[in-house]
């Protein structure tokens, strides 16, 4: 089956089209039916995802090119779409609650989150700078939104600003390297600029400078981290949830393939810059978290630590790195959809609680919360033999046979330190006095912590299918 347009096929991007036409129609329908169609229209984007989904696996297997080469559908794309897909998803399900409650009834939250997921898929497919920039604004405009979208909440809406004020300096910093690249290079297509850029040239490198800082801020990377921990804080937990996970797959996707397949002759020049963002990373996420006392926040810094974690495997620039940053999103967006299901079921008489000491004896109140709350934890800080191991393992070997032995030793060392932060959580859960009953957790967020918290704690019984498919998807790049 093809489909075919002023001589473009538009078969590789079929799932994208499927996906912005049904946000139109979504919002056509709350617009003529108002805010009663908020859980309809929530529903029905779940369904649209997971349509967008099926029709990304259909696409014929290989590599697709389309738009002159500034859309390219390949086992990488396929790979981290399906992960971004599952975590806009998951996000769905896990604001279900947050919907119902008659402040909160924005229809416009799904049609949001579909928006942004469309801009992701175009990022993860981005074949050239154009396409690269078209896909980042389209997915951070939705998120400025989503960020604010409690409208009656002075925090919701501060970190709308803080996050939409960075933002917009980040893709100037963005576009500023793209102009320089395409002026040094005479292209925008990653190709093209791979033929071209074979030396370092210092207009070049000033270019790759620029546009590694605009990707940086939207992987929360030192230095461009700085918005996290108060956006993370001041969003409702369900955004909160949603930023930390299928963004951060958009993300990581173009700064891998950007990266990788542009600039393949000048390895040094941006591995230098990516060991420096990985060990700031990895440190601040470490030291910084040990003082906080919101789990919002420290979730934040949680966060800005495994994107260091994450740029370990990046830095090696080979096909295992590749890999093992493949291997280390889909466990940590698992992990981190486990964590914000029971942080979203911390309700007492109908209010969250969201400050570490409100977890006090939850071992005693309800055991089985606190057993996969403490195993997710452990997964988090590399704890053997749950999949946050397996994830630091793979990004690890990858730095130590590409010889970044102190960086692989410093990754080692960071993640003792974050032990420290997680293990103190597992300790007020079973050792502190409890506070009181917690209210009964929905089904909702039984079910999305049932999937994510059983993929983190068996995942070492049958790794390979993961493993397998992130393999593909690496050599796709090279």
């Amino acid at each position: 089956m093809s489909f075919s347009s002023a001589g473009y096929q538009l078969q590789p991007v079929l799932p994208e089209l499927v996906l912005a036409v049904g946000a139109m129609v979504l919002l056509m329908i709350g617009a003529y039916r108002g805010q009663g169609t908020t859980r309809l229209v929530a529903a029905l984007a779940v369904c649209l995802l997971v349509l967008t989904g099926v029709l990304e696996l259909w696409l014929p297997a290989g590599k697709l090119i389309t738009f002159g080469g500034s859309f390219i559908v390949d086992d990488f794309a396929r790979f981290l779409k399906i992960l971004a897909l599952i975590g806009s998803g998951a996000t769905l399900i896990l604001a279900t609650e947050f919907l119902s409650q008659p402040s909160n009834r924005n229809f416009e939250f799904a049609i949001l989150v579909l928006l942004s997921t469309l801009g992701m898929l175009v990022l993860i497919s981005a074949g050239d700078l154009i396409s690269l920039y078209l896909g980042l604004e389209l997915m951070s405009l939705a998120l400025y939104v989503v960020a604010a979208s409690q409208r009656d909440n002075a925090k919701s809406s501060e970190a709308g600003l803080k996050y939409f004020v960075l933002g917009a300096l980040s893709s100037g910093m963005l576009l500023y390297g793209a102009s320089l690249i395409y002026g040094f290079t005479g292209t925008v297509s990653f190709a093209g600029i791979a033929a071209a850029a074979t030396t370092g040239s210092v207009g070049i490198v000033f270019g790759l400078v620029f546009l590694l800082a605009g990707l940086c801020f939207k992987v929360s990377a030192v230095p461009f981290h700085m918005w996290t921990p108060d956006v993370y804080e001041g969003a409702p937990t369900p955004v909160t949830a949603f930023f930390a996970s299928a963004p951060k797959v958009a993300a990581l996707a173009v700064f891998t393939r950007a990266t990788l397949t542009a600039f393949p002759g000048i390895v040094t020049q941006w591995q230098q810059i990516l060991v420096f963002v990985s060990i700031a990373s990895m440190a601040l996420g470490s030291f910084a978290a040990i003082g906080q006392t919101n789990i919002k926040r420290l979730m934040a810094y949680s966060s800005i630590g495994h994107m260091g974690f994450a740029l370990v495997g990046l830095a090696s620039g080979t096909v295992e790195g590749a890999q093992g940053v493949l291997v280390y999103i889909a466990i940590y967006v698992a992990m981190t959809l486990a964590s914000f299901s029971i942080i979203l079921a911390m309700k007492r008489d109908g209010h969250a609680v969201e400050q570490i000491s409100d977890f006090a004896g939850l071992s005693r109140t309800n055991p089985l919360l606190a057993f996969f709350f403490a195993m997710v934890l452990f997964s988090l800080a590399g704890v053997p033999p749950l999949a946050g191991f397996f994830a630091k393992w793979y990004v690890f070997v990858a730095a130590i046979k590409a010889n970044l032995f102190t960086l692989a030793v410093i990754g080692v060392v960071t993640s003792v330190v974050g032990a420290f932060y997680y293990l103190s959580i597992v300790k007020v859960m079973y050792f502190d006095q409890p506070l009181g009953k917690l209210d009964p957790m929905r089904i909702e967020l039984r079910t999305v912590l049932a999937f994510a918290g059983i993929f983190t704690v068996f995942y070492w019984a049958y790794p390979g299918p993961l493993v397998s498919a992130a393999s593909a998807a690496a050599k796709s790049l090279f």
